[in-house]
Order: C-alpha cells, then structure tokens, then sequence
C-alpha cells in the first residue's frame, strides 16, 4: 500500500493532478502551538481539539472527524507499506513531521522525506506554495528514504519539542542526515518559541510599524524559520 501525507490542503489541487497512486493523508494540524505533552493518545486528540475550539471556534466532534481521524491512520499503517511525507523545511512542517515519524516508528513500513525543490536561500522557508504539478512529481522522484537512525531522531525531535526541551533540541540539532536539512536552524528557533517570536514582533512595534499588515512581512523576513501564519502572528501581536 502507497500512502502520501500532505502538509495541508492548499497542495491537495496539484498534488492530484500528478496522478500518483496512492492514499493521501493531508495534516490538517499546526502542532506548533498549543498542547501537545499528554499520556495518551485520546487524550492527546481531545486536548487538540479543546485548544482549537477555543483558539479558531471550531467544533470539536468535525475537528475529531477531519483532522484527528485522519492523521490517527498513521497508526494503522501496516508493515511493508510505502509512505512518503511531503513537509517543507521551517518549524510549523517539521514539528508535524516529527509527530508522524514517531507515530510510524515501529511500523515496519518504508517512509520517505518529500522536500520542496529549487529553493533559493532567500525562498527556502516558503515551501511547496508555488510549485505546480511538475514540480511535484521532481520533488517525489528526488524523495530520501529515511533510514531506521532517522526515524528515531524524529521521534526523539518530537518528543523534546512536546516537552519543550530545549537543551535536547538543540543537540538534537547536530544530527546530521540528507532528510533533515536545516535542522540545526529549526532546533534553535524550536529552543526559543517560547520567547523569540513575541520579542521580534515586540521590536517590529518599537521600530514604528504597528498594525498585522505591516508587521507580517517583516516578521517573515525575520523568522520564517517559524513558518507561522498571519493567524498566529496575530496572536502574538494581541497579547503583547
């Protein structure tokens, strides 16, 4: 069995028009923010969903049905099984990843890094945004297998992160391997969420810009190692 996992639906349009086989898992979660550190797994899904109720208003019983539903599959994934995880490189996809690949650790199933292409030093936090169909398929056929040390990194990433470990991060952050590229700069921007990103917001607003329209760009020319969305910029500038 061949199964793909999105990192959102914004590449579901071209990703189809590729015509790979396969079943398509899309991440419809931002682990990046919120709780993450539970017991178990049930009660992992239902902290998530009271998180995103009370940060976005959605409903809990949908968010169980199209994101937690969906991306608990992982679990299932039988032995021998191909999976391909297409993420991009800044914070916001590499925290999602680290959930899957502890999620599929033990699985016996092969699992691939899918990574944008072609980006320029200036461009590479902006992932798959622009990439067409084409694109796509140069990405999946450049895909890397990750190897069984890999994996368990990954989990262990996922692990310090859900703890916010930041002295594990960031030597989590030596590791070196052709599937983590720039992990040394995502380990530090993960060692330093907490208090980072609302400092630069803080000093974008000292330096005279004042409203989300103009503070966005700057803070993603700042820190687009965070991946962050005008959404949670947002938060950030509304709690300041």
């Amino acid at each position: 069995m061949i199964y793909h996992v999105l990192p959102g639906d914004a590449q579901v349009e071209e990703f189809r028009k590729t015509g790979l086989e396969g079943e398509l898992i899309v991440f419809r979660e931002a682990l990046i923010t919120g709780p993450i550190d539970a017991a178990d797994v049930n009660e992992f899904w239902d902290r998530r969903a009271r998180f995103v109720l009370a940060e976005y208003g959605e409903d809990e019983i949908e968010y169980h049905e199209k994101v937690a539903d969906r991306i608990a599959r992982l679990s299932d994934i039988e032995s021998g099984a191909d999976v391909s995880l297409w993420f991009e490189y800044e914070l916001f996809c590499s925290v999602n990843m680290w959930y899957c690949l502890g999620a599929l650790q033990g699985s016996g199933a092969r699992i691939f890094r899918v990574a944008p292409i072609n980006a320029s030093p200036d461009d590479v936090w902006k992932g798959f945004g622009s990439h067409t169909a084409n694109d796509l398929l140069a990405c999946y056929e450049a895909r890397t297998q990750f190897s069984a040390e890999d994996i368990a990194t990954g989990a262990k990433l996922w692990r310090a992160y859900a703890v916010r470990d930041s002295e594990q991060l960031r030597s989590l952050g030596e590791y070196r391997s052709p599937c983590f590229p720039f992990l040394k700069e995502v380990c530090e921007a993960a060692a330093e969420i907490e208090d980072r990103p609302a400092e630069i917001v803080r000093e974008l607003r000292a330096g005279g810009l004042a409203t989300l329209e103009e503070i966005f760009p700057r803070f993603q020319e700042r820190a687009g190692v965070y991946g962050f969305s005008d959404l949670q910029v947002e938060k950030l500038l509304g709690s300041l």
